[in-house]
């Protein structure tokens, strides 16, 4: 074998870079540096590059923030509204969309203010849980305001469920509190098995699709 050859097996071996690889290193340092300061620089970096060799795979930050969205949502499962009511479809939806984004919590105030635009898989969703209220009757004109409605409250409870558990905790002042403590005791009580974040979660989701459903 020629010193060559030698030198060239000895090598170690690099990751190619490519979308995918740009797209899933992208969710890695939002995780770590959080929104304020994921750059394409910081992902540049992250990946070993200059920051120009990533506009050969990407069209730019909003493409990226494109791609990650579709990262973050892909395990939310929208099917439902083709085989069940709408409200029970609704309920296995926002289960599965907070739980995508509670993974993936920084991802929340990065996302939630990019248009949609070229998100096709984002567009997909909508346009599955559309027909899912359209089939049930729902007024035309309510259908995108439901859907923002039932998003808005999702996002939050995705947030509070990876809040530190003792977020609502009174501390020093439960003397000063008693029945807000006596509630907050009762509430931990009641359903030992769920977390507050998730007591919270299914009694909102509850009273919101009860709700919905008494204005369609």
């Amino acid at each position: 074998m020629s010193e060559t050859l030698e030198r060239r097996a000895g090598r170690p071996a690099k990751n190619v870079l490519n979308r995918d690889l740009i797209l899933a290193t992208a969710i890695t340092v939002l995780n770590r540096t959080g929104p304020e300061d994921f750059t394409m620089a910081a992902l540049a970096k992250e990946l070993g590059v200059k920051t120009p060799a990533l506009y050969h795979h990407v069209g730019g930050k909003n493409d990226i923030l494109a791609g990650m969205r579709q990262f973050v949502t892909a395990g939310i499962d929208y099917g439902v509204f083709k085989a069940l009511p709408w409200d029970e479809a609704t309920v296995i939806w926002a289960r599965s969309y907070r739980a995508a984004f509670a993974a993936h919590p920084y991802a929340i105030s990065l996302l939630a203010t990019v248009p949609v635009t070229g998100a096709h898989p984002t567009l997909q969703m909508y346009e599955e849980v559309s027909q899912g209220f359209r089939a049930a009757g729902w007024p035309e004109e309510k259908i995108v305001s439901a859907i923002v409605a039932l998003e808005n409250f999702i996002l939050g409870s995705a947030l509070d469920a990876v809040a530190p558990p003792d977020m609502m905790e009174p501390g020093d002042f439960a003397g000063e509190v008693p029945g807000y403590t006596q509630a907050l005791r009762a509430g931990e009580t009641a359903e030992p098995r769920l977390s507050r974040a998730d007591q919270a979660f299914e009694l909102g989701l509850a009273a919101l699709v009860a709700g919905l459903a008494s204005l369609k």
